[in-house]
């Protein structure tokens, strides 16, 4: 490949979705960003924490401390009735303190009762757990077991995840990963804390998911004319799924407002983030990760096309690929259904448990219509990159010449 050729492409991508994002700009982040502002009838005057202690003097209590446990043995187990005539079960259990200045420090406590605690939140001797000391008005300290420590089995999970990774897929496989933990970083370190700060949640977003995608495809691919081209078409296809999901959303009268999540982002201190923005910003990033798989798949196939039979014509590997692109559409559409009802799978049995209420005034509820919504633009997205992937990759790479490195084996030595 010829470097010449890969600037221009790159140019001419760049070109692209700056203008996509530009034009995207003017006519839709305004609209997002005014409907975090309230109406002048709904305005209401903010509370001042510092007026509130001018009449009542707030006690000086210390900060909660978490610590590391380990369940040594289980002295009792019984039932006990709460006030309002409830029954819960309750563990009396004997636990060490493993982490921080209490390490080594042995104590007797119970677990559940005014907490529920249900069969699988039981703990058994030899079980790790996270210790929550609180202090109360009188500055008397309290104990008591939060939650089962995962964080190492996780590691395990994830450390075989790796392995598997870089066994199978090799150099590949640890710029993928690399590119993952980049993605993750992005998201962690960018985008969720530009967001708590009262920046626009769909433009932050957008300048996200450019990083990600550039970053991550060029670190599991190469730097080559192949990898450009399935960024290029990411990147295109995204932009046209900006305008798609924002017309969605409007048309269907979606505000955000559909998970307890975001019930308690409007109640709470983030009360000043828009919610619709918030909305379209996890669509997009929910639909990156079906953009980056059917484009590089894409552009492999017409790649290695043009690798096994030079003489193809533009019209004719785009028509081949094409062949190729619709068998990916047929089992992506399914897999990506199959990926939104799983997640949501505990929501669909909540509202099929609902007898009281008729099947399309469940169907009408928000909180289906976004998982609704969301699904359908995954598959929009998927479905438009198809012949944008297959056509770009068809231009760009019919002069490719055939000892150029096929991208399925780029960057791995």
């Amino acid at each position: 490949m010829k470097k010449s050729h890969s600037k221009e492409i790159a140019k001419f991508f760049c070109l692209v979705f700056i203008t996509g994002i530009l034009i995207f700009n003017s006519g839709g982040v305004s609209d997002a960003k005014a409907a975090a502002v309230p109406d002048s009838d709904d305005t209401y005057e903010e509370f001042d924490p510092t007026v509130a202690e001018e009449y009542v003097e707030l006690p000086d209590v210390p900060e909660a401390q978490f610590f590391l446990a380990k369940i040594i043995e289980v002295l009792d187990e019984r039932v006990e009735e709460i006030p309002g005539g409830y029954v819960e079960e309750v563990q009396e259990v004997r636990v060490e303190i493993t982490s921080g200045q209490e390490k080594g420090n042995v104590l007797t406590l119970s677990h559940g009762g005014i907490v529920t605690v249900d069969q699988y939140q039981k703990v058994e001797p030899g079980d790790k757990v996270i210790l929550v000391k609180t202090f109360n008005a009188d500055g008397d300290a309290q104990y008591y077991i939060n939650d089962h420590y995962r964080l190492t089995p996780m590691a395990i999970v994830l450390g075989i995840f790796i392995l598997l990774a870089i066994f199978f897929a090799r150099w590949k496989g640890v710029g993928s990963i690399l590119g993952l933990g980049f993605s993750i970083l992005i998201l962690a370190q960018y985008i969720v804390p530009q967001i708590i700060a009262g920046g626009d949640p769909l433009t932050i977003t957008i300048i996200g998911t450019f990083l990600i995608a550039g970053v991550s495809l060029f670190m599991a691919h190469g730097y080559n004319k192949r990898t450009l081209v399935a960024f290029g078409s990411t990147m295109i296809t995204l932009i046209i799924v900006l305008f798609v999901s924002k017309f969605f959303v409007e048309f269907s009268n979606l505000f955000g407002r559909g998970t307890e999540e975001a019930m308690f982002i409007q109640l709470g201190q983030l009360s000043y983030i828009n919610l619709r923005g918030l909305l379209l910003a996890g669509i997009v990033i929910g639909t990156l990760g079906v953009l980056d798989d059917i484009t590089t798949a894409q552009t492999a196939v017409v790649g290695e096309l043009r690798q096994a039979n030079p003489s193809l014509s533009l019209k004719e590997l785009y028509r081949r690929g094409l062949i190729v692109g619709r068998e990916h559409i047929a089992s992506l559409v399914n897999t990506l259904v199959l990926a939104y009802a799983g997640a949501s799978l505990p929501l669909f049995i909540l509202f099929s448990f609902n007898d009281q209420a008729p099947i399309w005034l469940k169907l009408n509820s928000e909180i289906i219509a976004e998982e609704v919504i969301r699904t359908i633009i995954g598959s929009t997205a998927l479905i438009l990159a198809v012949p944008i992937a297959t056509m770009l990759a068809a231009y760009f790479l019919r002069n490719e010449k055939i000892s150029d490195q096929p991208l399925s084996h780029s960057h791995s030595h």
